[in-house]
């Protein structure tokens, strides 16, 4: 989990969002289309990493995410993390290293939960550098990512974990559904296949 205060607005290589807006969805497609033309253009590997556990509410967005993407997988685009296989603390420097060897320099894609402000609860952030994974409930943990998207989930304080297991479902699921659907429009118009078993879990979940 990273903390992350800040007032909000846009930055220059920071997109901040609501999830609840109808046109974060086409704001996060937008974002990750214009960042990664490059990527695209050399033929690198991305790779999203959805980072979390299913073991607690407020830490479950990542596996959410995935859980929600698990058909995206197509040329270039490779996912870790989901509900039945989650990347957390225990495995994140293994999954990493398995990463690094399977692929020659693949632009990696964070996805996590994290904390902030009262007012900011709900928000989505894109940036272009990596995020720490553990650093709300104290974890040393690498540096994950060229690139990171996180969902401010509950308000950051004392008793990280306690907040994060009293997280509300409906939050995550809200962040959940827009960050995943970000994504998959952004594979659509990056690479194309529409794929209609994902457009179902997508509508469904």
């Amino acid at each position: 989990m990273e903390i992350i205060p800040f007032k909000g607005g846009f930055f220059m290589s920071k997109l901040i969002c609501d999830a609840t807006s109808s046109k974060t969805i086409f704001e996060i497609r937008d974002y990750l289309f214009e960042n990664l033309k490059p990527i695209i253009s050399d033929n690198r590997t991305i790779v999203f990493i959805c980072i979390g556990t299913d073991r607690s509410t407020g830490d479950s967005l990542g596996p959410l995410v995935g859980y929600k993407l698990k058909c995206l997988i197509r040329k270039n685009i490779i996912l870790y993390g989901d509900l039945e296989n989650p990347v957390h603390a225990k495995n994140l420097h293994q999954t990493l290293n398995e990463i690094n060897s399977l692929y020659d320099d693949p632009y990696i894609i964070a996805i996590d939960a994290c904390l902030g402000n009262l007012q900011n609860v709900g928000k989505v952030i894109l940036d272009q550098k990596p995020l720490f994974p553990g650093l709300a409930v104290n974890k040393d943990l690498p540096a994950v990512g060229d690139l990171s998207i996180t969902g401010i989930v509950n308000i950051s304080g004392n008793f990280e974990f306690m907040v994060l297991q009293n997280t509300r479902l409906f939050t995550v699921m809200t962040l959940a559904d827009t960050i995943s659907k970000g994504i998959y429009h952004f594979a659509i118009k990056a690479i194309g296949g529409r794929n209609n078993s994902i457009v179902k879990v997508l509508e469904n979940l």
